[in-house]
């Protein structure tokens, strides 16, 4: 595939721009405004260039003509564990993305979001964004997809919201579900929780024998590094993960009882890869993982993207 460029915002700790790297796609700037999370995205590519800073103040007509405005604005305006304001929250940054379409003008959009904003209450708000898109010349559409069905240990389901140039749009589709079932729990994490010699970490891999429940936990709001609410709790304690918090080191060898996830664990769960490192002490780390677009979903859905784009190109060139 040939290569295009993006501009993504609100990049965390890079989940959704290292999908866009599988796919194909060259960044021409991540704009991030927690330290810990730039951090992050400097110490993994350093060639990346990484903005900090209030995307509000941020100006994108230096980067018209990028062919990708991606990101993953703020969750809580339509996250059901929170009071659900949309347009009236203060943290609400699709104005800001919207505002940048305008100023770049990019050939796609892509954003991420929780599964809440497809509620019914929120169905003007989407036609708003419908709306304001379809004026500047896109063809929106929303599509819920479930993490687990692109190979990722969790369920996670996160709405994508994709507009493409309308004169693109008819080369795009939806990716498919994996034919491949992910890892369970046990199978994914058992090297991890035995790298200590943890005598029962064989029976604790078959306890751990299912995916896990969507990671939780990446609001400043929350007070540290545990798996959750209640219910998540419970369902961790399914498969045997205390997720009363996370441990610094895998459980020692005569270790008994439950074991905590450790924030590597929890990155292997959200989709990153082994050898991807986080900024920052326990809790700044997995507030990144858990406010993560799982990569291999961005990879998914970019790809699909790069091929709308690329058959657009190949037309140009054959006329």
């Amino acid at each position: 595939m040939s290569r295009f460029t993006s501009l993504e915002i609100c990049a965390g700790a890079g989940g959704q721009a290292l999908g866009l790297e599988r796919a194909g796609f060259d960044h021409a700037a991540l704009v991030e405004i927690e330290s810990a999370a730039c951090a992050t995205l400097r110490l993994n590519r350093p060639q990346w260039n990484v903005i900090e800073g209030d995307l509000r103040a941020f100006d994108g007509r230096p980067y018209r003509g990028v062919d990708l405005l991606a990101g993953g604005v703020p969750c809580p305006p339509f996250s059901k564990a929170g009071k659900q304001l949309g347009a009236d929250d203060e943290r609400d940054l699709f104005p800001e993305a919207l505002r940048l379409v305008d100023e770049i003008r990019p050939q796609a959009v892509m954003l991420e979001n929780v599964r809440g904003l497809l509620d019914a209450v929120f169905e003007d708000y989407r036609t708003k964004v419908e709306k304001q898109l379809g004026q500047l010349g896109y063809a929106p559409g929303w599509r819920l997809l479930n993490a687990s069905d692109f190979g990722v240990s969790q369920l996670r389901p996160r709405v994508v919201f994709v507009g493409i140039r309308k004169d693109r749009a008819e080369h795009f589709s939806w990716p498919d579900p994996s034919k491949t079932q992910p890892p369970t729990v046990g199978a994914l994490l058992h090297p991890l929780m035995a790298a200590n010699g943890w005598r029962g970490a064989d029976r604790w891999r078959e306890q751990a024998g299912s995916i896990a429940p969507t990671l939780v936990g990446g609001s400043k709001k929350h007070g540290g590094p545990d798996l959750g609410p209640t219910r998540a709790k419970r369902a961790w304690a399914l498969l045997g993960v205390d997720g009363m918090g996370l441990w610094d080191e895998a459980p020692p060898r005569d270790f008994v009882g439950m074991p905590r996830l450790t924030p590597r664990m929890a990155a292997l769960i959200q989709g990153f890869p082994d050898d991807w490192r986080f900024s920052g002490r326990k809790t700044a780390a997995y507030r990144q993982i858990g406010n993560a677009f799982p990569p291999p979903v961005a990879e998914a859905v970019a790809r699909r993207i790069g091929v709308a784009l690329a058959a657009r190109s190949s037309l140009r060139v054959a006329s």
